[in-house]
């Protein structure tokens, strides 16, 4: 999924002349080359000359004015060479470094404080390390010391537990100098600690060793509870209890929808918390775990308890995904606690509103269950849509499927956790009026399910659906033909590109059954058909096509006719783009 730039050719004219007059001001004949390179690049957006291969400088799938910054970068760091080797060292504070997330300056170290909270810079010299720093988490049990990991040119060099004071690591040890990416990310949650930066120590002749990454065009805040942390999404299955170990943002759904979108982000999620009541196992409401209490403030724990800076971190959009713990105590007295958590969403709504004043607010639950709750969300987000503004939006989350599998303690898996990036991601595209791959998107997911009967073959069947979308068709007299009896999900819009087509299936009686995807309104035209053998075990099938046309009213059909006395139980019906 890309972002297209919308930059005027004027304006991007006149970004590409100021980048090519900072370059091109050095006259060592070594950069000749990429200089050269740069002019042509230029021409390439103005129409003068034609593309090349080696265009996409950072290799993102498109030409345009990043691809001149990433090599007018180059070409400062070759300017940026003084001859005179030094040994200094550098607080990670924004001058030197891009900090991501809600972080916190003590004057002597940069905390790293929630969810996937990271610093990142381009670092230039023949040695340097880094000096983190623990806090007090680093006393508590090793399951719930908090876990950071750190990458050199996106490659992992350090995944650990902060157990210790201080733990120092070597980024470069070189015979010559080199330039290489930086990162240092908070893994797990806020509730269990943070992760320091006390310096960065280099040995370089670089004018300015530390560069900080430029920010990027998109801003998204994420808000949420343990699914936003992916708590346990490491784990080995569904009865491991919670470890830190275990807890990985750089799997999270949040995590992977702003990747995918090339957005910055920022999260603020705490396992078990919820909006007017935390995860309760007595069904009484648990007030000390509410997210709205801890919003406005860097963390919850008292080292962080200090007000966040709305103002310098403005946000595009905001993702709420808060219910799931609420529902433990909402389920038990429904009537009454319903409109309760209703008007305590509103409450927060507003407050979120009045942090990020220009943002698009989009609402989710639903993936660990808790589907009964949504219609409360759906509430909300409509009494706020007529008390205050339309940029917001909701939709319900896909429930985690058991072929998915599941992470610790039910949560979910890095399986689901990406397809629901997925859909995220999507649902931005759509507010945000850009241009959306539909990569990764179940096609199928709302497709309305139902069969046809060739009653005049003397065909006669009935149907079932089931709450998990399983669905089941019994065969009374199956009529001629394989295609007296279609079973269908219908209402599937496809775009030009490669798709996946995967369910389960048991039957009754050994048999075939021809499976298609089809125009709508030209049955007879397939996009794709196959026949699969089905029988009393339960078989998976998957198969991959290639789609060369847009059709937005396509449909699935599974031919189950031509048998009589017998039943198909087709589930976990999915369609998903793999690829353009």
């Amino acid at each position: 999924m890309k972002i297209k730039k919308r930059i005027s050719s004027a304006v991007s004219a006149a970004a590409a002349c100021s980048i090519l007059g900072t370059a091109v001001n050095a006259d060592s004949t070594a950069r000749t080359r990429d200089i050269s390179h740069l002019k042509h690049m230029i021409s390439v957006l103005h129409g003068t000359e034609k593309r090349m291969e080696t265009d996409d400088i950072n290799e993102d799938g498109m030409l345009n004015i990043l691809d001149l910054i990433t090599i007018k970068n180059k070409l400062l760091i070759q300017d940026n060479d003084t001859g005179e080797v030094k040994t200094e060292s550098f607080r990670a504070v924004s001058e030197n470094v891009k900090l991501t997330g809600r972080t916190y300056d003590d004057g002597k170290v940069t905390w790293l404080v929630q969810s996937g909270s990271a610093a990142e810079f381009d670092l230039t010299a023949s040695e340097a390390s880094l000096t983190l720093a623990g806090d007090d988490s680093i006393k508590a049990d090793e399951k719930y010391r908090s876990r950071y990991a750190v990458f050199v040119d996106d490659t992992l060099i350090e995944d650990s537990l902060m157990s210790t004071e201080e733990r120092k690591i070597t980024l470069i040890k070189s015979d010559t100098q080199k330039t290489v990416r930086v990162k240092i990310i908070h893994l797990s949650e806020a509730n269990n600690g943070a992760i320091g930066i006390k310096e960065i120590n280099t040995t370089s002749s670089a004018r300015t060793p530390l560069i900080p990454l430029p920010k990027k065009d998109l801003s998204i805040e994420f808000i949420g509870d343990s699914i936003t942390c992916a708590y346990g999404v490491e784990g080995k299955s569904s009865s491991d209890p919670f470890m830190t170990s275990t807890e990985n943002f750089m799997k999270s759904y949040a995590y992977l929808a702003a990747q995918k979108l090339g957005a910055d982000y920022s999260a603020v999620s705490y396992s078990g918390h919820g909006i007017i009541s935390g995860y309760s196992s007595s069904g009484e409401k648990e007030a000390e775990s509410l997210v709205p209490d801890y919003y406005t403030d860097i963390a919850k724990l008292p080292a962080y308890a200090k007000p966040w800076d709305f103002e310098n971190h403005h946000n595009d959009v905001v993702v709420i995904n808060l219910g799931t713990n609420d529902n433990t105590y909402v389920s038990k007295e429904p009537e009454t606690r319903s409109e309760e958590f209703t008007k305590g969403y509103l409450d927060f709504l507003k407050v979120v509103r009045e942090k990020n004043p220009d943002a698009y607010i989009i609402c989710t639950l639903g993936t660990m269950g808790c589907t009964e709750l949504y219609p409360s969300v759906e509430e909300a987000v409509s009494l706020f849509r007529k008390d205050s503004d339309d940029k917001i939006m909701c939709y319900q989350s896909a429930v985690q499927s058991q072929s998915n599998g599941y992470g610790s303690d039910w949560h979910p898996s890095a399986v689901t956790q990406q397809l629901s990036a997925y859909v995220l991601a999507d649902k931005i595209c759509t507010v945000l009026g850009i241009e959306s791959d539909k990569i990764g998107l179940d096609a199928a997911a709302d497709g309305k399910y139902g069969i046809i009967i060739n009653k005049e073959a003397g065909a006669n069947a009935s149907d079932y659906l089931g709450y998990d979308k399983s669905y089941w068709v019994n065969m009374v007299s199956g009529g001629k033909e394989k295609s007296d009896i279609r079973a269908y999900v219908s209402d599937i819009a496809l775009t030009p590109g490669t798709y996946t087509l995967r369910f389960e299936c048991t039957a009754g009686k050994d048999t075939e059954i021809p499976v298609a995807v089809r125009a709508s309104e030209e049955p007879d035209k397939k996009y794709f058909d196959d026949v699969f053998k089905a029988g009393a075990d339960k078989i998976t099938y998957e198969e991959t096509f290639t789609l060369k046309e847009k059709d937005e009213c396509c449909m699935l059909t599974f031919d189950v006719g031509g048998t009589d006395y017998y039943n198909v139980t087709l589930s976990n019906i999915s369609l998903i783009k793999t690829s353009n």
